[in-house]
């Protein structure tokens, strides 16, 4: 096969995901997807039905999922494509990033109100879905409300092109280190998580190594993949073309697979359609798939 792939999707099962499983399935029909991986943040909670609807659609869905972790002092994304969802240590490792990410959430929001921002942890656990509201699900239930009563001091996140990424523009005001809202991180090890990901039979990928929060080194890589990292997000909506360059060199060195993933969710990420990244190739899920354990 050597049809087209998009290895990280995020659908509503993900706090920050707006387009349902069975909406993406329908999706990668259309645009002649070969295969996608659904890759919610901290959750399986769209299987076993996205198989079922990919079963229906005739696109191979291959179970995944984006875990949080924390690397020194950064958030570092893992993708385990090929994960048995129906696995105790998944579950496990759920339980413990949750109640991280909800400790954390609680800690930004009161920061929120210290600065004197109308907002309370009821109105974010209530926009949250069934998982734990990142950084940018706080900004958007913020900034709606905003939006809604005019408030002047918003105003910036509503100006031309700054309403499509308004969520990112605040989170980058009040959330990154040095900000007023700045918590820490209290995430899952990554190195504790890649110990155990081959009870979950996935295969541990590290997720857009150049985002502006995980900074990945070449010296960093390495060491992951000593600990058991199988792949590289090389191809994704995160990197520029010189990024793009210098992961796919590395993931070459270092005999990692080579993925492409678009980080699609929907409304919160207009600029990335779907469909839109068109480096994924099948011999990708056909290396994955031979690094399984």
């Amino acid at each position: 096969m050597q049809g087209q792939v998009d290895l990280h999707i995020h659908s509503n099962k993900s706090s920050d995901g707006s387009l349902s499983p069975f909406h993406i399935v329908q999706l990668a029909r259309e645009k002649n997807l070969e295969a996608i991986s659904i890759t919610d943040h901290d959750t399986v909670a769209a299987y076993p039905q996205a198989l079922e609807f990919g079963e229906e659609a005739g696109v191979e869905v291959i179970p995944g999922i984006e875990l949080t972790t924390l690397y020194g002092d950064r958030e570092f994304h893992l993708l385990l494509p090929f994960v048995n969802w129906k696995k105790k240590i998944i579950f496990k490792l759920i339980a413990q990033a949750s109640k991280k990410r909800i400790m954390e959430a609680k800690e930004r929001v009161r920061k929120l109100q210290d600065i004197g921002f109308d907002i309370s942890w009821k109105e974010i656990a209530k926009n949250s879905k069934s998982t734990p509201p990142l950084g940018v699900t706080i900004a958007q239930v913020l900034l709606r409300k905003a939006e809604k009563k005019k408030t002047p001091a918003f105003k910036k996140y509503f100006n031309g092109t700054s309403r499509d990424f308004a969520p990112y523009l605040f989170y980058e005001d009040y959330f990154v280190r040095g900000k007023s809202a700045w918590v820490p991180k209290r995430n899952l090890s990554l190195l504790d998580v890649l110990k155990v990901a081959p009870e979950t039979e996935g295969v541990p990928v590290l997720a857009h190594p150049g985002a502006y929060f995980q900074k990945a080194s070449r010296e960093d890589i390495a060491i992951l993949k000593e600990s058991g990292l199988q792949g590289l997000e090389v191809y994704t909506s995160y990197h520029d073309p010189s990024q793009t360059e210098l992961y796919k060199n590395i993931a070459e060195e270092l005999d990692l697979v080579p993925i492409a993933g678009s980080d699609f969710h929907g409304k919160i990420k207009p600029h990335i359609p779907f469909g839109s990244l068109k480096e994924g190739q099948y011999w990708m899920v056909e290396e994955l798939r031979k690094r399984r354990k």
